[in-house]
């Protein structure tokens, strides 16, 4: 790529200058970046301006003294000193006419890389308690976690996405889920009943009972209505609420490589190990009839419990044991993805990792903030059936997979988000996914036209890309050439967000392409031909970003 090969020319300039005695060894990574404004040159360098106090010059000085050192390469035009000691390049138009070339023999696989290859990584979201539908509080997590996880297998990684159900014996919610659906059960059979002071009383509670009665008959009436008899409704009924979180996320296109239950760490005794591992450790200490974990010694404002004094295990002891399965199954890394409500468990978790010896690079805490559904800038509810959740399902139904995921994914996850269902809506440019999939279908168009006129769209990686040398050509070539950095980047930082924003600026670089630039022109057969190859390889790019966002590039519109 043109970035790597420019970072590795000002290296070699930098090493040389050394050498000679011109310039301090050079401690600072070097960076590039893009002007603000084509005619500035397609890369910007600072590092004249980083090095500038050591070196005892002005920033300028050390800029020309940096660019007399360059080993001449072909990619670059020239280059130049610019402001108070940025190092400009102007590139050669053939590195940009070579990527179009690059990206029509890769194919699919242009924008990924190796730089995560051979490491594991974990990826574990949505992760909702088992205890109801999925529901538009806790949706961000789903696209979130599933774009984040293509990110990291696009730069090497091999990735398993995982959901956690929470349905331990000491989970309150769960057993208190068990106890409402154990109400109903009885009310449906005309029984005496009590539903629980704080139950969950949503009108999906009736459905469990009502599916539950229909697999396994008026038996369950016999389950005593006590914790032992909650727990067992609970687990049940988990079936039929994990069958519906698969289909809902299925019609998002999220599939998870492991379904891994709470329970399994109390059933195989790893809870009972882990607390051996910690009183072996020394970390932990008895105080009234409780087992707490000595996590102010880590980093924590206080100690926390692990097991009460009624023998229940808090969420800290199971996330413990937890961690480490997901450790000792071979992963080098185990990202957690969850919403804001456990924001302020983060710190005493990390505590209690440290605390219990894992390594804290080892683990990752990404929260998502909540999402809020808008129409004409009100909150609006959708749903009068679930009583107060507005679920996934109803949204998904409402305004599509492909759309539900771009918005979701349209803004940093560590920000709020309003989702705007009058946008979502929108069959118009105003809706950026209409926008951005648009530009893909008239691609195809494109495409499909110069068959009908019987151009030849084979092999367009040996047009004579030399021809494409139009501003708009060169802008969208630019962009494609970038994109394997921001793919880097994205991934990096987490944020898929990035990805969403790139496609918007494809879809408008393209639009505005097409706009001047005409592609299929009977008089100008080799430049026709150049700009099918361009058109092309926007189409390869603009389909990797949706497919890394996991939204669909339709053909026709």
């Amino acid at each position: 790529m043109a970035d790597s090969q420019l970072i590795e020319l000002l290296v070699q300039a930098l090493r040389a200058a050394h050498e000679r005695g011109e310039l301090p060894a050079c401690e600072a990574p070097v960076r590039l970046s893009q002007p603000p404004k084509p005619e500035m040159g397609d890369f910007s360098c600072n590092i004249a301006m980083v090095m500038a106090s050591a070196a005892g010059r002005p920033p300028r000085e050390v800029a020309q003294l940096i660019i007399d050192y360059l080993p001449e390469c072909p990619l670059v035009e020239r280059v130049e000193v610019a402001g108070p000691g940025f190092i400009n390049f102007h590139l050669s138009p053939t590195w940009l006419q070579d990527t179009v070339r690059e990206v029509l023999l890769r194919g699919e696989s242009w924008g990924h890389s190796d730089h995560g290859a051979g490491r594991r990584v974990q990826v574990e979201f949505v992760s909702a308690n088992p205890v109801g539908p999925l529901h538009i509080g806790n949706a961000r997590g789903g696209p979130y976690g599933d774009a984040l996880a293509s990110l990291l297998e696009a730069v090497g990684y091999d990735v398993e996405r995982e959901y956690l159900l929470n349905d331990g014996p000491d989970n309150t919610q769960f057993r208190l889920f068990g106890a409402s659906v154990q109400a109903r059960i009885r009310e449906l059979l005309g029984l005496d009943f009590e539903m629980p002071e704080d139950g969950y009383r949503g009108e999906y509670i009736i459905d469990y009972a009502r599916e539950l009665l229909d697999r396994h008959g008026e038996g369950l009436a016999d389950i005593p209505a006590d914790g032992s008899g909650h727990f067992r409704v609970a687990i049940l009924a988990e079936e039929l609420v994990a069958e519906q979180i698969r289909e809902t996320l299925g019609m998002l296109g999220i599939e998870f490589d492991s379904w891994f239950s709470e329970r399994a760490l109390f059933e195989r005794g790893a809870i009972e190990e882990k607390i051996a591992d910690l009183r072996e450790r020394g970390v932990v200490y008895e105080r009234e009839g409780a087992l707490w974990l000595r996590t102010t010694n880590f980093g924590d404002e206080e100690d926390r419990v692990l097991v009460r004094r009624s023998g229940a295990k808090t969420y800290l002891m199971t996330d413990l044991a937890y961690v480490d399965d997901k450790l000792a199954r071979g992963f080098d890394h185990c990202i957690y993805v969850w919403g804001p409500d456990h924001a302020a468990q983060v710190p005493s978790v990390r505590a209690g990792m440290a605390a219990a010896g894992v390594d804290p690079e080892a683990t990752e805490f990404i929260i998502h903030q909540v999402v809020r559904l808008t129409e004409r800038g009100k909150v609006v509810k959708m749903s009068k059936r679930a009583g107060k959740i507005v679920t996934l399902r109803q949204l998904v139904e409402e305004v599509g997979p492909d759309v539900t995921r771009f918005f979701l994914l349209s803004r940093s996850v560590d920000s709020h988000l309003d989702f705007d269902l009058e946008l979502a809506r929108e069959q118009s440019e105003e809706n950026p996914v209409y926008y951005v999939q648009y530009a893909h279908a008239r691609i195809c168009s494109i495409m499909r036209e110069a068959r009908e006129r019987g151009l030849n769209t084979d092999d367009l990686h040996e047009a004579d890309l030399s021809l494409l040398q139009h501003p708009d050509e060169l802008r969208l070539m630019r962009w494609m050439a970038e994109y394997p950095s921001e793919v880097s980047d994205a991934a990096a930082q987490r944020a898929p967000h990035r990805l969403a924003h790139l496609s918007r600026d494809l879809a408008a670089i393209f639009h505005q392409f097409y706009g001047t630039c005409r592609v299929i022109d009977a008089d100008e057969p080799e430049l026709s031909r150049a700009r099918l190859a361009l058109v092309a390889a926007t189409q390869i790019v603009l389909r990797n970003v949706l497919g890394l966002l996991g939204v669909s590039a339709p053909e026709t519109m």
